[in-house]
């Protein structure tokens, strides 16, 4: 059943329209076509009627002669609409056919053609519509007008027929042409009710995507919708992590001062004791709450890299004055971060940190960019001088919470959060050797089109 306002409903709407405005025309043009053509045949057998006429004329040399006639039946019969008359160049009668005995039949008042041929409509005393055509023709010296008239009505009678056959034959058509459409609509459309379904049963917590074969105009928005819920749930992951990160750097504190005022006596400690208990309740509450809130999407956003990292080492330099940074500038032709400039300066500001914090006094920073399986993509190299990490360690330390040096100020989280933040960006992080000696970080990110931002200069 098609309901209103759907697609297939507009389809089968705007198809029936279209197809009673092209068979309403198709009738028209064929009825036309039709009439013309029987007109046509018409007047051609009239003046082969004239044709005859005028030769058996010459031939006899008497336009009286009995000998001068039509073989045609429907010449013999009373009011049957076919005539023939020879009348002299005076108007006087001369000869015709039985048909016309006690008929008043006119002569053709219109012009002659070049082929000195003049035709014209009329009707006869029986209300017989009449195509008549008219030669002359010059017998010894005198000149006799040779008319032949046929019967129009029965011409006009049989286009009518055939009109309303054709309407009745288009009609037929247009109802199964119509339901032909709908069900194509239909049929057509029944890839986008299953797509719906899809979209739903991902909605209802039945399916975590969008599962399915589409045809190709479709495809790409399944998979785009796919790509939108394994963005959100990465971003959910990623925000049920920072509650967490969050939840263990409150907890020592408040475990502290818990375990402080119980040890004392007193007012104060009661008082500590309570608000540490409502304090450490609140954000439990606040951090399940947490947990359950999804962060905005970062779809649609772009940031330089450039100035991004050149915020970040200038800062850098401040924090770690003793460290020399080297940042090799790209140029301008650089693609740009396809995602939001906060999470790339969270992303590069803890790896370059750490380098900062591990480095002898040397750091080098590299952008570029690289095409691989996943199309172009922003290639970061961060690399130190400082003890670098074994191939076990490098593995290790990417793990959440774990520090290999518990004596360096932390949590050890940091490369936790650039870990999720990458995977939620569909990025990799690679921990490997440096050629200064330490370790040596490659980070590749997505990218955009500059798509007509311009990089300030000088900046």
């Amino acid at each position: 059943m098609l309901r209103k306002g759907s697609i297939a409903a507009s389809l089968f709407w705007l198809s029936a329209a279209w197809l009673v405005l092209a068979l309403v025309t198709t009738g028209i043009l064929l009825t036309d076509l039709y009439s013309r053509t029987l007109d046509q045949t018409l007047t051609e057998t009239l003046d082969f009627h004239v044709e005859s006429l005028t030769g058996a004329l010459l031939e006899m040399r008497d336009p009286q002669s009995p000998e001068v006639a039509l073989a045609d039946p429907r010449f013999e019969r009373p009011r049957s609409g076919w005539y023939w008359i020879i009348r002299g160049d005076d108007g006087r009668l001369v000869n015709l056919s039985t048909s016309v005995v006690g008929i008043d039949l006119p002569g053709v008042g219109t012009a002659a053609d070049a082929l000195g041929r003049s035709s014209e409509i009329i009707n006869d005393p029986f209300g017989t519509q009449l195509r008549m055509v008219e030669r002359s023709v010059t017998l010894d010296g005198t000149t006799y007008r040779i008319t032949v008239a046929g019967n129009l009505t029965e011409i006009l009678e049989l286009v009518s027929s055939f009109r309303g056959q054709t309407f009745i034959v288009l009609g037929a058509v247009g109802v199964m042409l119509a339901a032909m459409s709908a069900f194509v609509a239909r049929i057509a459309l029944r890839p986008i009710a299953r797509l719906s379904r899809a979209v739903e049963a991902v909605r209802e917590g039945d399916s975590a995507e969008v599962s399915g074969t589409y045809p190709t105009e479709i495809a790409p928005l399944a998979e785009e919708v796919n790509e939108l819920l394994r963005s959100n749930t990465q971003i959910i992951e990623r925000a049920r992590n920072q509650v967490g990160n969050l939840a263990h750097g409150l907890k020592t504190p408040i475990a502290v001062l818990r375990n402080e005022a119980a040890a004392k006596k007193g007012a104060l400690a009661d008082v500590v004791t309570s608000e540490t208990e409502k304090m450490s309740n609140m954000v439990s509450t606040y951090l399940e709450r947490a947990r359950l809130a999804a962060r905005t999407s970062v779809v649609g956003k772009k940031s330089d890299a450039t100035m991004v990292m050149l915020r970040l080492t200038r800062v850098m330099r401040k924090i770690h004055p003793d460290v020399t940074i080297a940042f090799q500038r790209p140029d301008a032709s650089l693609p740009w971060f396809r995602g939001d400039e906060a999470d790339l300066e969270e992303i590069a500001g803890n790896l370059l940190d750490n380098a900062c914090k591990w480095s002898k006094g040397q750091v080098g920073v590299r952008l570029s960019s690289e095409r691989g399986d996943k199309g172009a993509q922003l290639l970061v190299r961060i690399d130190d001088n400082g003890p670098g990490l074994s191939e076990a360690d490098a593995q290790k330390v990417l793990r959440r919470g774990v520090r290999l040096d518990e004596k360096t100020p932390g949590t050890g989280l940091g490369l936790d959060i650039v870990k999720e933040l990458v995977d939620v960006y569909g990025g990799s992080l690679e921990l490997k050797r440096s050629q200064l000696g330490g370790l040596l970080v490659e980070l590749r990110l997505p990218t955009a089109r500059l798509g007509g931002l311009v990089r300030p200069e000088g900046a």
